[in-house]
């Protein structure tokens, strides 16, 4: 549940703050006509202003935060000395900018002077430019002002003379990893401007290491930034769900030293993707990659045998059996019938077990778990931990209950980085044994990048039809809702994943879209999951009580789906 003290505002520029700041951070209120401001965990600004000038001063504080503009040795040097700092805000900031580009709204980019942004390549040289004596701009109001003093007590460097002078204190952990951006903080296609849309370049990385390997990726010259720019393949076909299977034109030209290359080549199926505004399909619009998860030997694994969840999923696989010659039963067995006749007009006494009886005695259900891995889940959750760690929690437990009370069961983790890169990693396929390594794989996931949703459902649900093996499917989405990505844009992306779902059920795949630990409201779940099966659980623990009629009523959508096409 999200904090009733903040308005859905707030939460959705906490959303989009964290995002671009890779770190979480939260949104306040710096009163009306203050400069905007930040400490490191919070970003002040002008919510007294209009929503233009709101974004592009979270956007600076974001870049600076980005960036690792307010190291401590910096901002030492700028302590009490209000000009110096002045300065190199102004320097720092255009450069800070630049670095973010690939990721910005396009109003946010406006503030960019590149000139003067392409004169320094880390913060220190934005140091030593601002300590000359080199005419420089004023700082745009938008860039706001740097608060040394608050940033050296957040990170842990006390200021104040009280405290027996400058001394360190541990630094508090910085979140590094990869994060999406939030389309709740942006119109919806019938709100009118869509304020915050952004191209996705690959921006982040979780620590130094990936995100070394992702700026190469942005770097190489033939694929240039993934994403709906890129070039694509093209074919004749356009008919819904088509999907046809190719090598990745950036696998195949992707260097030694490029992130394709060192996971090594991928190989891509192409599945269509709705586009909203032109109300068709986009043929052969999506590549989807499945790429192989390395177990993480050290990662910490708890088996979940005796689970809560186990009662209530027990009997939901359960399928119908016919039983021949039974004394009761829902249908007339004709061949006991005849013989039964017979027996009487030969005048012997005939057998009463001329029914067909329909009773549920082995399991006939395939499930496939599709977990969300993007940036965007690394927030913290109310309920403690972050998104990522209550679903990821929730999917061990459904996967380990599923195969022990013998339905058939795969998990999958996705997450995008532009429409030719939509990864799907196999943690668990349907005939692999509920093994260690693949707790391992689990709990070695690390969260990243962005979330392509329609055509992560759209080869969920593939898989299911063709490896399921069993006559009732369900695709379950554990996600936090948020369907961001290089030109998948607030109500666009919303369209392509409720299509995916009605697709997925109109195929006889029953679907079940559920949030554990994230902030997002029933509502927000309503326009991207539309009528398909949906919930919204604040923690993990209380999914018990929940999942058996969510179960049964997915199922029977997706079975009364079937029945009407």
């Amino acid at each position: 549940m999200s904090d009733p003290s903040r308005s859905a505002d707030l939460v959705d520029f906490d959303m989009l703050a964290s995002s671009l700041s890779k770190r979480g951070v939260r949104v306040e209120d710096a009163g009306p006509g203050a400069a905007p401001w930040t400490d490191g965990t919070a970003i002040f600004v002008d919510l007294a202003a209009t929503r233009h000038t709101q974004l592009r001063q979270l956007c600076v504080q974001c870049a600076l935060l980005a960036a690792g503009s307010f190291e401590a040795g910096l901002l030492k040097a700028m302590k009490r000395r209000p000009t110096l700092a002045a300065r190199y805000l102004v320097v720092e900031a255009h450069r800070a900018l630049l670095a973010l580009d690939a990721v910005l709204p396009p109003l946010a980019r406006s503030l960019i002077d590149p000139g003067l942004a392409g004169r320094t390549a880390s913060p220190t040289d934005s140091l030593s430019l601002a300590r000359t004596s080199e005419p420089l701009p004023e700082p745009p109001t938008d860039f706001g002002t740097i608060n040394v003093r608050a940033l050296l007590s957040a990170s842990g460097i006390a200021t104040g003379e009280a405290a027996g002078g400058t001394r360190h204190l541990p630094r508090n952990a910085q979140q590094q990893a990869l994060t999406e951006l939030d389309d709740t903080a942006q119109a919806d296609e019938e709100d009118g401007e869509d304020t915050v849309s952004s191209p996705v370049g690959g921006g982040g990385g979780i620590g130094k290491l990936l995100q070394r390997l992702f700026e190469q990726v942005r770097r190489l010259k033939d694929g240039g930034a993934p994403g709906a720019d890129a070039p694509t393949h093209s074919s004749r076909s356009g008919a819904r769900g088509a999907v046809r299977g190719v090598t990745s034109s950036a696998s195949a030209s992707a260097s030694a030293d490029s992130l394709d290359g060192l996971l090594g080549p991928r190989r891509g199926i192409l599945y269509p993707e709705w586009d909203t505004h032109r109300g068709a399909y986009r043929a052969d619009w999506c590549t989807v990659n499945e790429v192989a998860a390395p177990a993480d030997a050290h990662a910490s694994v708890e088996w979940l045998a005796g689970h809560a969840l186990r009662k209530p999923l027990a009997r939901l696989g359960m399928g119908l059996d016919r039983i021949h010659r039974r004394a009761q039963g829902d249908d007339i067995d004709i061949d006991a019938a005849i013989e039964s006749e017979l027996e009487r007009l030969a005048g012997s006494a005939p057998d009463e077990a001329v029914y067909v009886e329909s009773l549920r005695l082995r399991r006939d259900l395939s499930v496939l778990i599709l977990l969300d891995i993007s940036g965007s889940v690394t927030q913290d959750s109310p309920a403690g931990g972050s998104v990522h760690v209550q679903q990821r929690d929730v999917a061990a437990a459904l996967v380990t209950v599923l195969h022990e009370v013998g339905d058939r069961v795969s998990l999958y983790a996705f997450h995008s980085q532009g429409r030719q890169s939509v990864n799907l990693t196999p943690v668990k396929r349907f005939d692999e044994a509920l093994d260690s390594s693949v707790m391992r794989r689990l709990f070695g996931l690390v969260p990243g990048a962005y979330s392509r949703l329609g055509a992560a459902i759209r080869h969920g649900a593939r898989m299911l039809i063709e490896q399921g093996g069993t006559s009732r499917r369900l695709l379950v989405v554990l996600s936090d809702g948020l369907a961001y990505d290089h030109g998948y844009e607030p109500g666009y992306g919303r369209a392509d994943a409720r299509k995916a779902l009605a697709e997925a059920r109109r195929d006889g795949v029953g679907c079940l879209c559920l949030s554990v630990g994230a902030s997002t409201d029933t509502e927000s779940l309503r326009r991207i999951f539309g009528s398909a099966a949906h919930a919204s659980v604040p923690k993990a623990d209380r999914l018990a009580g929940l999942i058996g009629p969510l179960f049964r009523s997915a199922l029977r959508n997706g079975e009364a789906k079937r029945r009407i096409a």
